[in-house]
């Protein structure tokens, strides 16, 4: 028996199950939710769906009311460690004709793993983790846990200055890491003193994780997950997090996360199936596997699963302060042949190969993240030339805030490991993407992405001596964080990891006690906090007036320079040398007259360069300055 009131006269009376017109008093639920869970847009999914403790005017515990949704089941039960897993125990009662089901367990508090015990069409049963579950076992355990944060946040100050925050106009420098192994058997808690203190020391104004959202299999790095409301049990309970987060923001950094929304394991306890049918996911492979991951693909068409996935993004964003969110593999989602032969995809109802249905989804996980939770920022790595990733919804863009310039990092990679004698005849290669640079508002990344599946590290890739390496690399940061458009770099890249990153074993951080890498940490420093400093090199991104070629075509010498400039008109001069012989009268059409210095070298001592530079820099007005423009290096001169 179950027991319900009556919404007329409040009389308590039992039933087997809800007639019209009663309400169980402890259920998450009323007939607004219901209607917005109808209608795909209960932006504040969790907090009805899934494990939600329940206490008295006293703040005494009553027990934990349970929910899900589960359309096609033909019966469902809540099981866990308070009923020894009996799912004669809890049986769940079908609320309306939305396919939820709920069941309240008295008693029942925080701590307490659970699952449900699905039964679906074919009369089988299966086990099966909440899917909106904010705490789980750790793995390789599946178990959801029933989670009541008590975590009393401290970061008002951050949280009220982001809500005005202009990104596009903000020095933004990330620093991209997985926790697993930036310096392995960390907790969130000592996390969030190590990190906080390395990234300021190092000066990145962000920091963003490989996905924390929970996924059974480690060595995806986060990138199947199953999930996505629960922050990964591995270094601690989700207030453990909100702590890594807090403690970051009273530090002055960002935090941002990598989103899953492409694609999902077919892992039976979690999504897959999950009342019996293909309810997150397509039935039709051609529509609903992916080749390449072995994954399946969310139904974008699906209210409820369009729903479910924009919650998770505000839920991050809400529930976790989180500044940013980097949405993975989104150029998978776009396209409905993506990684697929003639005859294994379906085309849309236009006849076209774009997902029309993923490209509505991201339009509406974009618009409404901005909208509920101002001054974040919605990041797409999206690899292809699809127009208007970061236009406004409105005038049918896709409403990122940034994309990942793919391109920029293919060719300026592959003009690197070109010997210094041939980058001469590849010099369009590290000059191109200034013809679409404000095309898109772009993030030039260096990822993890580029130091892994036999690439080796970014040091590896360079062509010369030990000395050519270690100097290509300064120069290379110099130029790319003076290039328009945000900075991001993976973690290690920052003092030159020398073997490819693994997941599975820590960064090489004894190479820090070697002043060649000390000097390569040193300078990334250095140009951070330079950048910061001056808006010129980050005020203007988004616009061509932000940028000027001075010496762009000097293919032969492997040299260019270009000066950026700020909104008020002040301006940073960058020189980089890509050749390993020094420029000793080298001439540059610097922009204004008057006396210049250097605000970095990369050829400095300290870094592990030569020294050449330039003591005193006079220009006059029309007439070219000579410079020493120091080998494999990159300068950067202000008026002083």
């Amino acid at each position: 028996m179950r027991k319900f009131f009556s919404k007329k006269s409040g009389a308590e009376v039992s039933f087997q199950s809800p007639p019209a017109g009663y309400l169980n008093p402890n259920s998450t639920f009323g007939e607004v939710d219901l209607y917005l869970i109808g209608e795909g847009r209960h932006e504040r999914l969790w907090e009805v769906l899934g494990a939600h403790v329940i206490r008295d005017e006293a703040g005494e515990l009553l027990g934990t009311a349970f929910s899900v949704w589960a359309p096609n089941a033909r019966a469902v039960s809540l099981i866990g460690d308070h009923n020894f897993w009996d799912k004669a125990a809890h049986p769940m009662i079908p609320l309306g004709s939305n396919g939820i089901w709920e069941v309240f367990a008295p008693s029942v508090g925080a701590g307490t793993k659970y699952k449900f015990a699905i039964q679906g069409p074919d009369w089988r049963w299966v086990d099966h983790a909440d899917p909106l579950a904010q705490a789980t076992e750790i793995p390789p355990l599946t178990a959801s846990i029933v989670h009541e944060s008590n975590y009393s946040w401290q970061d008002d100050a951050w949280m009220k200055t982001r809500s005005e925050y202009q990104s596009w106009r903000a020095p933004i420098s990330i620093y991209e890491i997985h926790l697993g192994s930036w310096r392995p058997g960390l907790s969130y808690q000592q996390l969030a003193v190590e990190l906080t203190s390395y990234i300021l020391e190092q000066g990145f104004t962000h920091v963003e994780l490989l996905p924390v959202m929970e996924h059974p299999f480690g060595g995806s790095w986060g990138y199947q997950v199953t999930s996505l409301f629960a922050p990964t049990s591995r270094f601690g309970s989700p207030d453990d997090f909100k702590f890594l987060v807090d403690t970051l923001h009273k530090a002055g950094i960002g935090i941002i996360l990598d989103w899953v929304p492409a694609h999902f394991p077919k892992d039976e306890w979690a999504l897959a199936k999950f009342d019996g049918t293909a309810l997150y996911e397509h039935e039709d492979p051609r529509l609903g596997e992916h080749p390449d991951w072995g994954t399946l693909i969310f139904n974008y068409g699906r209210n409820e699963v369009r729903n479910f996935l924009v919650a998770s993004a505000l839920y991050w964003l809400l529930e976790y302060h989180i500044d940013g969110i980097r949405v993975d593999a989104v150029a998978s989602m776009l396209y409905l042949d993506y990684s697929r032969k003639e005859g294994e995809w379906l085309p849309n109802k236009f006849g076209g190969r774009e997902n029309l249905e993923a490209v509505a989804f991201l339009q509406e996980a974009t618009a409404t993240a901005y909208r509920e939770a101002p001054g974040i920022m919605m990041i797409a790595e999206e690899s292809t030339a699809w127009s208007g990733v970061t236009k406004p919804t409105s005038e049918n863009g896709l409403g990122f805030g940034f994309k990942w310039n793919m391109g920029w990092m293919h060719d300026t990679l592959e003009y690197i490991q070109h010997e210094p004698i041939h980058r001469m005849y590849h010099h369009d290669e590290i000059t191109f993407s200034i013809l679409y640079a404000w095309s898109e508002n772009f993030m030039l990344p260096l990822s993890h992405d580029e130091v892994v599946h036999g690439k080796g590290s970014l040091l590896d890739r360079i062509p010369g001596d030990r000395w050519q390496k270690l100097a290509t690399l300064r120069a290379l940061y110099g130029f790319m964080w003076a290039h328009p458009g945000k900075k991001l770099l993976f973690m290690g890249c920052e003092f030159a990891q020398n073997n490819e990153w693994s997941e599975s074993r820590s960064l090489d951080w004894h190479l820090t006690e070697f002043g060649e890498h000390r000097g390569v940490q040193a300078s990334v420093k250095k140009m951070n906090d330079v950048y910061r400093a001056n808006s010129a090199m980050w005020e203007r991104d988004t616009s061509p007036q932000g940028f000027t070629w001075l010496v762009g075509n000097d293919g032969a010498g492997n040299t260019m320079a270009f000066a950026r400039w700020s909104e008020h008109g002040d301006c940073v001069v960058a020189i980089t040398n890509f050749s390993p012989v020094p420029h000793e009268n080298y001439s540059v059409p610097l922009p204004r007259a008057g006396k210049w210095i250097e605000i970095l070298n990369t050829d400095e001592i300290e870094f592990g360069g030569s020294g050449v530079s330039n003591k005193e820099i006079n220009s006059s007005e029309g007439v070219p300055t000579i410079l020493r423009v120091p080998p494999l290096a990159t300068i950067w001169l202000k008026l002083a």
